[in-house]
């Protein structure tokens, strides 16, 4: 499990840190750009990294998966995508941290709750309540008051979150059947 722990728990920092810089950038085509930001595709996957975890090893290793995650992923917002002399850069650092913290161990808790439901509920249901706890929770930390349209953002994020989320249960249930419990 050390390998694969290592690789899921990079792969989440990663993914925090495409997300947290990507959220930066406006979609600027068909009149996107007060709705969706490019890091809407990219931080579901986060989500499938700690249900895939807690799917093959437990509740207490997602977790693991989560924090560890955190560190990478905010120590490399940090370092690679934190103007540290504009407010918003530093507030979207700030909201990143909480709302990927509080969201994903939530979405451990629901998920644990639901595992011995079919297949897709536990993934999907937890997946898409920690969606909308991250989306509101990020983009209210990091735009309240700053002039950025982050109510109309925020939605067309969600909307995007929960599409991607769909789609996610594909390699879900395509890796499930690879990865073998400790």
């Amino acid at each position: 499990m050390n390998k694969l722990f290592l690789t899921l728990s990079l792969l989440m920092g990663v993914v925090v840190l495409c997300s947290n810089y990507l959220v930066q950038f406006p979609i600027q085509y068909l009149g996107l750009e007060e709705i969706l930001t490019y890091g809407a595709f990219t931080y579901p996957i986060a989500f499938l990294i700690t249900d895939l975890a807690n799917r093959t090893y437990g509740k207490l290793a997602a977790r693991k998966i989560v924090y560890v995650g955190f560190v990478i992923g905010i120590s490399f917002t940090l370092i690679f995508s934190t103007n540290f002399s504009d407010l918003i850069s530093l507030r979207i650092a700030i909201g990143s941290g909480t709302a990927f913290i509080v969201a994903q161990l939530l979405d451990v808790q629901i998920f644990d709750q639901l595992r011995k439901k079919k297949w897709f509920v536990a993934p999907l249901t937890s997946s898409c309540i920690g969606s909308i706890v991250d989306t509101f929770l990020f983009f209210s930390i990091s735009f309240y008051g700053t002039g950025v349209p982050w109510i109309t953002l925020s939605f067309g994020d969600l909307a995007v979150k929960i599409l991607v989320t769909l789609l996610m249960l594909i390699p879900f249930r395509l890796l499930l059947g690879s990865l073998k419990p400790a």
